[in-house]
């Protein structure tokens, strides 16, 4: 037997065999315990504290004897996103606000990755930001240099996130220099899935209103199954912004359509 490595790695990232678990499960849609014990040469017991972990975070469901893919029509809880490979996050936020320059405009969508990149932000100049994300907004209305416009509508609990028909209305009124913009899902063929339906029309608004548009996902919305459509990456997007390499079959997409991919290192 090797050794058992951490359960989780820092700023709760999953450990690389822990990532090898969830690209298996997505293969098969269902592993049994035992049968990851032997394929990675580990106690079952480990193998339950590795499925146990994956599933706090979200990344995978766990059954009687196993594990399988999480539910397609429900988020994992905001609390637990907001620390799922934070330190991953935050290198992509990093990353992008270097494209952004100072006096631009831009829409920040709701998202921990968003977030991340709003505080990123603070120390542009001149900027003039769009948002439907009440965290963002009180983070950057604390930069004498910035002017934040917060969308009207319902306000969730949850997450200080802005939806509905007024929401729309107001993100209509504006055509910005920059979109960033976060997912909840990316499938092998490009396709963006969200969770909420509501969520999904304000992000096709802002698509439509928006110069250019960088999606910022991190490695685990790979292959991560909602039920929502969001559009296409390759119609949609003119940057991904992520911490790890795409998947081969999205790496190809990606390439063959032009849409550039920054990697945070």
């Amino acid at each position: 037997m090797t050794p058992s490595s951490r359960v989780t790695s820092e700023e709760g990232a999953p450990t690389p065999r822990q990532r090898e678990i969830v690209d298996l499960v997505e293969q098969q849609g269902f592993v049994a315990i035992e049968e990851l014990a032997r394929s990675f040469d580990i106690t079952q017991q480990t193998a339950r504290r590795d499925v146990n972990a994956l599933c706090t975070a979200g990344l995978l469901r766990r059954y009687h004897g196993g594990a399988g893919l999480p539910s397609t029509v429900e988020n994992i809880a905001y609390e637990a996103r907001q620390v799922l490979n934070l330190e991953g996050k935050r290198r992509i936020a990093e990353l992008v606000a270097q494209e952004i320059p100072d006096h631009a405009s831009l829409f920040l969508t709701l998202g921990t990755t968003t977030k991340e990149a709003a505080r990123a932000l603070s120390d542009h100049k001149g900027l003039r930001v769009i948002t439907n994300h009440l965290q963002i907004a009180s983070m950057l209305s604390g930069c004498k240099d910035a002017e934040v416009m917060v969308a009207g509508g319902t306000c969730r609990a949850i997450d200080g996130g802005v939806t509905g028909e007024m929401t729309l209305d107001f993100f209509n009124n504006f055509k910005v220099d920059y979109a960033l913009m976060s997912i909840s899902g990316i499938e092998p063929d490009g396709t963006l899935f969200d969770f909420d339906y509501r969520e999904v029309r304000l992000l096709r608004v802002i698509i439509a209103n928006a110069r250019r548009v960088f999606l910022l996902a991190d490695h685990t919305k790979y292959n991560r199954h909602a039920l929502v459509r969001a559009g296409n990456i390759v119609d949609s997007i003119d940057a991904l912004f992520t911490d790890s390499a795409p998947p081969p079959a999205l790496a190809e997409v990606l390439a063959e359509n032009g849409v550039a991919v920054h990697i945070a290192d």
